[in-house]
């Protein structure tokens, strides 16, 4: 456990203006700590741009949590708390500190790895793709910089267990079982997992306006995602591109099907959000996919990404399509579990974060 004393602050640091899966999880670690654990918790922002007015995201606004952009050196205790995200601007704030507790919470395995990129790191492939999107408005060779095979090259050629910074924290949190076992040699460790925001959750969707139509993220796996589209031109592929969250929320009660082939760096939420408002999902194996305790849903809907699995998958979208009414049911146990996750949420929060006098 993690003790809270009555005097202790918790810090939880964040990049400022950023509104993605991870940053709203941070904030939401931030306003769980302060409503229903009574701890003071505060926003840290990191690298914020002066520009903005404000380092809070309109995203965030909802959340109410107070903030700082620099932790007083007389807060750098041992009664007090940072917690950071596993990426390498993150993991920069614990250097700033001597004494204040460290904590490491683990949103991702990829992006541990991908942020430790250097501008040396495949540098001509990413020249001649960014001169030819300014060129021609699309890159020349297909490279993508977060695809498997450079995320298994980092993971080569960066030891974890060699990581000052990271090895610098005192306890570690994991977002998903595929983090939690792949950095396992990180102690003391803690699941802590997220929820779906209610926006979601709380939104009815009319099974019967289904359409046949397949949703699809296309900043992951896309190259793998683009042959099954190139197979099945019989089939109306919409990606989830420049989208509001009411815009995603309005495509996915549209679409029966939502596949994803992506590197699953932790528990992802677009599958969880299609799934929740009645989406058929249809996953790779790749990390977070292949742990059940992580995605959740049948095997049948889990495919390697291989070129031979491509008429196999077209398969069972069509499959989804003809026999929808059937074919929803196979996804209630996953729908549950995404159901509960708030509840499961500070039930862990509960057991990790743990009030007790000096």
């Amino acid at each position: 456990m993690i003790e809270i004393y009555p005097e202790t602050k918790v810090y939880i640091a964040c990049p400022a203006n950023v509104a993605t899966g991870g940053p709203e999880l941070l904030h939401q670690l931030c306003y769980h700590l302060r409503e229903n654990l009574k701890v003071n918790a505060v926003m840290y922002y990191y690298n914020h741009n002066q520009k903005d007015k404000s380092p809070v995201h309109m995203e965030y606004i909802q959340y109410n949590n107070q903030y700082v952009l620099e932790i007083d050196n007389k807060d750098d205790d041992r009664k007090n708390i940072l917690i950071v995200p596993e990426v390498k601007n993150g993991l920069l704030q614990l250097a700033k500190f001597r004494s204040i507790r460290k904590c490491v919470w683990f949103l991702s395995v990829d992006f541990y790895y991908l942020s430790r990129l250097s501008k040396k790191d495949y540098f001509l492939k990413r020249a001649i793709n960014k001169l030819s999107k300014m060129l021609i408005k699309k890159p020349l060779l297909d490279f993508d910089i977060t695809s498997q095979a450079v995320i298994d090259h980092m993971m080569k050629k960066v030891d974890y267990t060699k990581d000052a910074l990271l090895c610098s924290a005192e306890f570690y949190l994991f977002q998903s079982w595929y983090a939690f076992k792949h950095f396992d040699k990180l102690n003391p460790k803690f699941y802590l997992s997220d929820y779906l925001n209610t926006a979601f959750l709380e939104t009815n969707t009319d099974l019967s306006s289904k359409e046949n139509i397949v949703v699809y993220n296309p900043k992951k796996g896309y190259s793998f995602t683009r042959r099954i589209i190139s197979f099945a031109r019989d089939i109306k592929f919409i990606p989830v591109e420049n989208m509001s969250r009411d815009m995603v929320i309005k495509i996915l009660q549209k679409a029966k099907v939502y596949i994803d082939f992506g590197n699953h760096p932790g528990k992802d939420r677009l599958p969880r959000e299609a799934a929740i408002l009645g989406c058929c999902v249809i996953t790779g194996r790749r990390g977070s996919a292949a742990f059940f305790e992580d995605v959740p849903i049948p095997n049948e809907y889990k495919f390697d990404d291989t070129e031979e699995n491509v008429p196999r998958i077209v398969d069972k979208i069509k499959d989804c399509f003809e026999n929808f009414e059937e074919r929803y049911k196979d996804f209630e146990y996953y729908r549950n579990i995404i159901k509960s996750e708030p509840k499961k949420f500070l039930e862990d929060l509960k057991k990790i974060f743990v009030k007790v006098e000096k």
